[in-house]
């Protein structure tokens, strides 16, 4: 009989990056349908996960139990229980460091995803910056399987979107009609009206479309008969999409209106998302939906473009200084915060109207 295998799979946030790794987990469970999966994440990423095929999740509280060096040693005991064979550190910090060196003391191999430290310094620098496109952190995530010996090729493609219903009760009544009527309905790609989400807010301003604009946008939009349905998370982001929603008729706010699992589900009933380089470009990744990403301070050089999306659909301003971070958390050494606020709102709406015509479901 053959032996069992069983990967661990170790990547504790953030949201975006925890998203990225499900396409490459379900793309490596079709090459490897007999080898099981077991995930170490943040329990809010849990949903992510739900319905794929010999993998399991194991959640990680690292400021309760698993908190500190003791922590993460009961946490490596819980895990070494499930009778890992090998383990797969897609995130390569220290709390996954510590995590993999327990499990090679305990005569397990590992393999740690290269983030490509060095290249991203030389495209971000101000001197003699480097301007070429790196791999795709998908990629990357996947080759540390391959150093596992688990070979497969990426296809980093979308697939047919699926809407998913939700749970009575989700939604208020209006919202509920709104979309039982869509579900009813035979998608036609040529129909005037359609479903686009707004993923306007991140963890860094940088990356953030200055919201005077955005709301220029959103008018735009929903003046051409879109219905649009803005994401968020935080008290402060309610506030905002509170506002723009009693804008416009088409504008709905979803922000804190429901959990993770069924937000998920209602992404999968869009047909396009507008998104900041955040999670929301992700998390639509997870459901197939193409999306229209508006990038700032960050570039889809350093490989943090959305699974199975395009390049031709990112929306930057060509300026000498981008990208001046990798992940947006570096405040505009220029001062005027060119690449976003040179960036015409009439750009991104003819960008969000030509890929809904020109996207076949």
């Amino acid at each position: 009989m053959a032996e069992t295998t069983k990967i661990l799979v170790i990547r504790f946030s953030a949201m975006g990056d925890v998203a990225m790794v499900q396409p490459v987990l379900k793309e490596f469970t079709t090459a490897y349908p007999n080898t099981e999966l077991l995930i170490v994440s943040r329990d809010l990423f849990r949903p992510f996960f739900e319905g794929m095929n010999s993998l399991s999740f194991h959640g990680i509280d690292p400021k309760g139990k698993h908190k500190g060096l003791f922590g993460l040693y009961r946490l490596f005991k819980e895990l070494k229980a499930q009778n890992v064979t090998a383990v797969a550190d897609l995130h390569n910090n220290l709390r996954s460091r510590i995590l993999t060196t327990f499990f090679s003391l305990a005569g397990i191999r590992s393999a740690t995803v290269d983030k490509g430290r060095q290249e991203k310094k030389m495209l971000t620098r101000k001197i003699n910056k480097q301007l070429i496109p790196l791999a795709l952190t998908v990629q990357r995530y996947a080759d540390v399987f391959i150093k596992l010996g688990y070979p497969f090729n990426l296809k980093n493609t979308l697939q047919n979107p699926r809407p998913e219903a939700l749970e009575p009760g989700i939604l208020s009544p209006e919202l509920a009609d709104l979309l039982t009527a869509k579900q009813s309905a035979v998608k036609q790609t040529t129909s005037p009206s359609k479903w686009i989400g707004i993923s306007p807010f991140a963890q860094h301003l940088q990356k953030v479309y200055p919201l005077h604009k955005l709301e220029e946008v959103l008018l735009a939009l929903a003046g051409h008969g879109h219905q649009l349905f803005i994401f968020g998370g935080s008290a402060e982001e309610e506030k905002i999409a509170a506002t723009w929603s009693g804008k416009h008729q088409n504008i709905t706010t979803l922000v804190k209106k429901m959990k993770m699992a069924d937000e998920l589900r209602f992404i999968s009933n869009l047909d396009l998302m507008l998104s900041m380089d955040s999670s929301g470009m992700h998390l639509a990744s997870l459901k197939n939906i193409p999306v229209v990403s508006v990038w700032g301070a960050t570039h889809p050089y350093a490989g943090f473009l959305g699974y199975g999306q395009s390049i031709a659909d990112a929306v930057q301003t060509d300026l000498y200084c981008r990208p001046c971070s990798v992940y947006g958390n570096i405040p505009c050494y220029r001062g005027d915060f060119a690449c976003m606020n040179n960036l015409p709102p009439q750009t991104v709406v003819d960008k969000v109207l030509h890929k809904l015509k020109h996207y076949k479901n």
